[in-house]
C-alpha cells in the first residue's frame, strides 16, 4: 500500500502514526538480530518501515533482502531507499527491480552522500545527477506502482544551499512525481514549523505529507556526533539539561527521552500527523518516547488493522490476500514463507494439490537454526538426560526460555490457559512442540483470542502437537482411536505415518471466525501433506540442534537419538466447545527411562491392562488406523 494512502487514511479519522529507519547490519549476526527486532518493534504499531542504501549501493544487496523479508514474513509496509550516488543506471534497475518483485511499492528517491573514499558527490557515467532525475526514471518505468518519498532539509543540505533555497529543489522533485517528504534530522521545534509553513506557501500541495527524522538520545556523545554531522541546531536548554549530566548514560536517557518527546508535542500541536524515527537499530529509546507521547496500541485494546488474521499476514508479491496457513509453522512465520514464496498456489491461499511440486530442499531456501553453536548452548544448555530436556521444555512453557529449536519466539499469552497441562506433560518426557485452546465464540476484539473486522466472533478447535517416545506411540494411538471427536497424524523421521484422516483428505479447519456481511473466514488448517513438508524440517531442526554439540559428546548423542526415532504426533479435538478433550489421552503416560523406570512393552500399565483414556484397554473397543509410507 502506498504510504500516501495509508497515512491519509489514518489522518483522516484523526490518529497519528509513526515509523521507524533501519539500516542494514556488517555480520549475518547482526542481521538476524535486527531481525528479530524488527519483528518485536511491529507490535509498537509502525504505519511503515524504512531500510538504508549505503552510499554508492555498498548495501544494495542487503538493502533488497531485507525489504523484501520485511514485506514478506513480518508483514511490515516497506519503503526502500535508492540513492544516485556512484550508482549505474543498470544498477538502479535491478533494484526497483527486486523491490517490485517483493512486493514494496514504496522508495525514497535521494542523491545520497559520496562514498567515504571521496571528498565530493561525482555523477557515475550513464547514472543520475540529481534525486529528481531519478524520480522521473521511476516514473516513467514503473507508472504509479511506487509512492516516491524525497528528502527534506529543514536546515539546509550543505554549506552551499540554506534551507530556504532548498525548498526550489524540493519543489522541483514533488513536480517530478515526489510524494512524501521524509527530513533530516531536527531538534528544534520552531526552526521546523516555520520551515515547513514555508514549504506549503512554496505550492507543496497538502497532500504531500511532510514528515519530520527524529533521531532519539541515547548518549551524550553520539546525540553531539549525530547533531554535528547533519548540522542541525541544538536548543540552548536541551544543551543546559544535558551537559551535567553527560558522562552518565542513564541520566541522558531519561532526560534526552523527555526533550524528544516535548519536541514531538510541538510537532503535533503544529498540525504535523506523522513522526519518523531514526532508530539506530535500537529499539528501547524509541519506545520510550513513544509510549511517554501515548502513540502506541495499548495490551486489551488491540487495533483491527495490525490483526486481520490470526497469524502475521505477509506483504510480499501475490501473498496479500493470502488468507489460509497449515498451523505448524505457526511458531516458524518466517521458514513458512521462505519454503511457500515460489508457490504458484497464490494468491488464492489454499494449500493446493498434493501433487503440486509445493517444496524444494530445505537447503535451497535456507531453513535451520538461528545463531551460532555457541550460542545456541548458552541458551538451552548441554542436555545429558531426558530429565534436563524436560527442564528445558518446561522453562519455555513458564517463560524462562525464550526459544526451542522449533519456537523462534517466547511462548504466546494464547498459551497461558494451557500452561499448567504443558507443564505437566513435559516434566513426563512427552515434549509439547505446538498448541492452542479450543475458543467458542470469542468477540473478534478480544485482547488474547480475537482477530478479524469489528463485531465479529472466532472460533478454535484445541490442538496440540507433541514428540512421543517410540515405546508409547502404540498406546496414544489406541487412545485417540477410540475418541470420534479426535483427528491426529504420527510420523517418525523416516516418514511412517499413522493417521485416522484418508490421505487425500481435505484440510481441517481450526480456526475460523463469522463476521457481518463476510463468508466464514477458515485461516487456520491441519492436513496431510503440509504436515508432512513440515515433518521434514521439524526432524531437520532436531538434527541442526544436535550439531550444536561436540560429535562424541552425550548431549549430540541424546538429541540425534530423540530426533530420530520419536514420533511427531499432531492432535485436533473436533468439539470446539470442549476444552479438555486432549490432555487426557497422555494420562498416566510416561517416557521410558526418564527417571529409571522404563514402560513395560510400551504401555502404562493399570491391573495388567494398557490404560486408554483412564480406563483399561479391555473395556474399549479399538478402531482401526491407517499407515503409510510417505
Amino acid at each position: 500500500m502506498h504510504i500516501t494512502q495509508k497515512l491519509a487514511a489514518a489522518h483522516e479519522k484523526g490518529q497519528s502514526t509513526f515509523s521507524f529507519e533501519y539500516f542494514p547490519p556488517k555480520t549475518a549476526q547482526g542481521v538476524q538480530n535486527l531481525y528479530d527486532r524488527m519483528d518485536m518493534m511491529h507490535g509498537l504499531g509502525p504505519a511503515f518501515i524504512d531500510v538504508t542504501w549505503g552510499a554508492g549501493g555498498r548495501h544494495s544487496s542487503l538493502t533488497c533482502d531485507m525489504v523484501k523479508t520485511a514485506q514478506a514474513v513480518y508483514g511490515l509496509e516497506t519503503c526502500m531507499h535508492l540513492t544516485c550516488t556512484d550508482m549505474e543506471r543498470s544498477k538502479i534497475d535491478d533494484a526497483l527491480k527486486e523491490a517490485y518483485n517483493a512486493g514494496c511499492t514504496n522508495i525514497l528517491a535521494l542523491r545520497g552522500d559520496p562514498p567515504r573514499e571521496q571528498e565530493k558527490w561525482e555523477q557515475t557515467e550513464g547514472g543520475f545527477r540529481y534525486a529528481r532525475d531519478l524520480i522521473k526514471y521511476i516514473k516513467k518505468t514503473y507508472g504509479d506502482h511506487f509512492d516516491i518519498g524525497i528528502a527534506g532539509y529543514p536546515e539546509g543540505p550543505d554549506e552551499t544551499t540554506n534551507a530556504e533555497e532548498h525548498i526550489v529543489y524540493l519543489k522541483e522533485k514533488v513536480d517530478a512525481g515526489g510524494t512524501f517528504i521524509v527530513t533530516q534530522m531536527c531538534y528544534d521545534a520552531d526552526i521546523f514549523i516555520e520551515w515547513a509553513k514555508k514549504v506549503r506557501e512554496a505550492g507543496v500541495p497538502e497532500s504531500v505529507p511532510i514528515i519530520p527524522g527524529i533521531m532519539p538520545i541515547s548518549t551524550h556523545a553520539a546525540f553531539l556526533r549525530r547533531a554535528n554531522w547533519s548540522g542541525c541546531r541544538i536548543p540552548p536548554h536541551w544543551s543546559d539539561a544535558l551537559e551535567p549530566i553527560k558522562n552518565d548514560d542513564s541520566a541522558v536517557r531519561e532526560v534526552g527521552c523527555d526533550l524528544i518527546v516535548e519536541f514531538c508535542r510541538r510537532l503535533l500541536d503544529s498540525g504535523i500527523m506523522h513522526l519518523h524515527f531514526y532508530t539506530m537499530n535500537l529499539a528501547s529509546a524509541c519506545k520510550n518516547v513513544l509510549e511517554k507521547l501515548d502513540m502506541i496500541p495499548s495490551a486489551g485494546s488491540p487495533n483491527p488493522e495490525l490483526k486481520p488474521l490470526p497469524w502475521r499476514q505477509s506483504l510480499g508479491l501475490n501473498r496479500r490476500e493470502e488468507n489460509v496457513r497449515p498451523i505448524f509453522w505457526r511458531n516458524r512465520n518466517r521458514a513458512y514463507v521462505q519454503r511457500t514464496q515460489e508457490w504458484d498456489e497464490f494468491p488464492n491461499g489454499r494449500w493446493g494439490d498434493s501433487r503440486s511440486p509445493a517444496f524444494g530442499g530445505l537447503d535451497e531456501y535456507g531453513i535451520g537454526l538461528k545463531g551460532t553453536n555457541e550460542h545456541n548452548r548458552k541458551l538451552w544448555g548441554e542436555p545429558k538426560s531426558l530429565k534436563e530436556i524436560s527442564d528445558l521444555f518446561v522453562g519455555y512453557m513458564r517463560g524462562k526460555v525464550e526459544t526451542l529449536p522449533w519456537s523462534e519466539s517466547p511462548i504466546n499469552e494464547e498459551a497461558n490457559v494451557l500452561v499448567n497441562d504443558l507443564v505437566e506433560l513435559n516434566s513426563r518426557g512427552i515434549f509439547t512442540i505446538n498448541s492452542q485452546p479450543a475458543v467458542d465464540g470469542a468477540k473478534s476484539n478480544h485482547p488474547i483470542y480475537g482477530w478479524g473486522p469489528p463485531n465479529g466472533y472466532v472460533y478454535q478447535k484445541q490442538y496440540l502437537e507433541v514428540l512421543v517416545a517410540p515405546e508409547l506411540i502404540d498406546t496414544v494411538v489406541e487412545r485417540m482411536n477410540k475418541d470420534e471427536d479426535i483427528t491426529y497424524y504420527a510420523v517418525n523421521s523416516s516418514g511412517e505415518l499413522k493417521t485416522n484422516a484418508e490421505q487425500e483428505g481435505g484440510p481441517n479447519a481450526v480456526t475460523w471466525g463469522v463476521f457481518p456481511g463476510k463468508e466464514i473466514v477458515q485461516p487456520t488448517i491441519v492436513e496431510t501433506v503440509s504436515f508432512l513438508a513440515w515433518r521434514d524440517e521439524f526432524y531437520h531442526l532436531g538434527n541442526e540442534w544436535s550439531k550444536c554439540y561436540e560429535e562424541n559428546s552425550e548431549s549430540r548423542a541424546l538429541i540425534k537419538d530423540i530426533t530420530q526415532n520419536w514420533y511427531l504426533v499432531n492432535i485436533v479435538h473436533n468439539d470446539f466447545r470442549q476444552d479438555q478433550g486432549i490432555f487426557p489421552l497422555f494420562k498416566g503416560l510416561k517416557a521410558p527411562g526418564f527417571d529409571g523406570e522404563p514402560l513395560t512393552n510400551g504401555h502404562h500399565e493399570t491391573n495388567g491392562k494398557p490404560e486408554v483414556n483412564g480406563l483399561p484397554n479391555g473395556d474399549h473397543q479399538a478402531t482401526s488406523n491407517s499407515s503409510l509410507k510417505n
